[in-house]
């Protein structure tokens, strides 16, 4: 049984992951938000993992993007090279967990040590 869902499963080790490659600019976070859910649901997904460094305009993200696709039900966003490109989410990084940034960047800007932590449940 999926602890998230609650659905019932063949398998009681199988853990579905789903990973949503580069989500650009707002083309992408609409068809994130129009889609994912039901996907979710159809797939039985127990934890959904998303690249978002390009989420605002093709270029970085924003504290507000990355909060609202987290709210729609994306558990983890990794970044990249273009995780900076936006000023305003250098006071937001130590402060969300859920955003996740390359651990081999200079260490000034690699992200912290793993993240550990229960998904949050629907």
């Amino acid at each position: 049984m999926s602890r998230r869902r609650g659905l019932q499963r063949q398998d009681h080790n199988e853990m579905r992951i789903l990973f949503i490659g580069d989500i650009v600019g707002a083309p992408g976070r609409q068809i994130v938000q129009d889609r994912l859910a039901d996907i979710v649901a159809q797939r039985q997904i127990d934890l959904v993992i998303a690249n978002g460094e390009n989420s605002a305009s093709g270029f970085g993200i924003t504290p507000r993007l990355a909060d609202d696709l987290l709210g729609m039900g994306i558990e983890v966003l990794t970044g990249g090279n273009h995780s900076w490109d936006r000023k305003e989410i250098l006071d937001y990084l130590p402060h969300q967990p859920r955003l996740l940034r390359p651990g081999n960047f200079r260490r000034a800007r690699r992200g912290p040590a793993p993240m550990w932590g229960p998904l949050r449940t629907a």
